[in-house]
């Protein structure tokens, strides 16, 4: 059997995109080299993890991972590692106690957008606007629609908690791993959460200003389709950290997971480690 791809070096989240046919088009990012993973779906991937692992922001080496690649001390200080990332409604950059306010002002004072999503159940979400569509690829939605576009980061969180007393606003990874979503009506959806919770959005108006919450009434649904020739009846994950060794056919690739005939793995849980990847032809 010979070896289509090679590489070896720091795990990134993978790269993706939505070309125009709604199709999703992924990479494997070790260091600056890529390949195409779509390509790969039936070839049998190896993923070997020989010990090291670097902070993505310092380099240092570390025992753990924080934070999706973080040594702790970065992890203890940088704002992207910061409690109200998890939870936005809790930002406290007007406090003037934000970790960062420049990182803050680029990231968080800025336009987001509040959606729903379909991940075999409906979820509600808030993302950057700048990150459409790719926080809908992460998070392995078939479906998705921008439902308000707010000012900051904070807003954005105040109406997902608003929107999340009658939406989750999680996603059942093993259920998003072991079927393909139903269409929902997500534009029915919006316009039941917008009246159920009239009197919460109206609270946020007379707060931050009549023009705070922009409905986005004349979106449309996006419609996302994932490259899984098969989806896996039952979910085994593997875990680099116990043993340090991944091998299947790939059967699919959804959100950051990799499926495998053989288990699946959540490759961005593996950012910063040092990582060799072997596509075997």
């Amino acid at each position: 059997m010979g070896v289509f791809h090679d590489l070896s070096g720091s795990c990134k989240k993978m790269p993706a995109k939505l070309a125009s046919d709604g199709k999703v088009e992924y990479q494997i990012a070790l260091d600056e080299h890529s390949f195409a993973l779509n390509d790969c779906i039936g070839k049998t991937l190896k993923i070997t993890f020989p010990g090291a692992i670097h902070c993505i922001a310092c380099g240092k080496k570390t025992k753990k991972s924080f934070s999706q690649g973080h040594c702790f001390r970065c992890m203890k200080v940088l704002p992207q590692c910061d409690q109200c990332i998890m939870s936005p409604e809790r930002c406290h950059y007007f406090a003037g106690t934000c970790r960062d306010a420049e990182w803050g002002e680029r990231n968080c004072m800025t336009d987001h957008i509040v959606y729903l999503a379909n991940t075999t159940a409906a979820k509600v979400g808030i993302t950057r606007a700048s990150q459409i569509p790719t926080r809908w690829i992460d998070q392995g939605a078939e479906q998705a629609l921008p439902i308000m576009r707010v000012a900051t980061r904070q807003q954005a969180g105040f109406v997902e908690d608003a929107l999340r007393e009658h939406i989750a606003d999680k996603t059942n990874w093993r259920n998003m791993l072991k079927n393909k979503a139903e269409p929902l009506d997500l534009e029915s959806l919006r316009d039941q959460l917008f009246e159920k919770c009239a009197h919460e959005l109206a609270e946020l108006e007379d707060r931050f200003g009549a023009d705070c919450l922009e409905r986005l009434s004349n979106s449309t649904v996006v419609t996302l389709d994932f490259p899984v020739a098969e989806y896996p009846k039952k979910i085994t994950s593997f875990n680099l950290d116990k043993i340090p060794e991944a091998e299947g056919v790939l059967k699919g690739v959804k959100g950051q997971y990799l499926i495998f005939d053989t288990g699946v793995i959540n490759l961005r849980k593996y950012t910063g480690y040092n990582l060799n990847i072997q596509v075997l032809a």
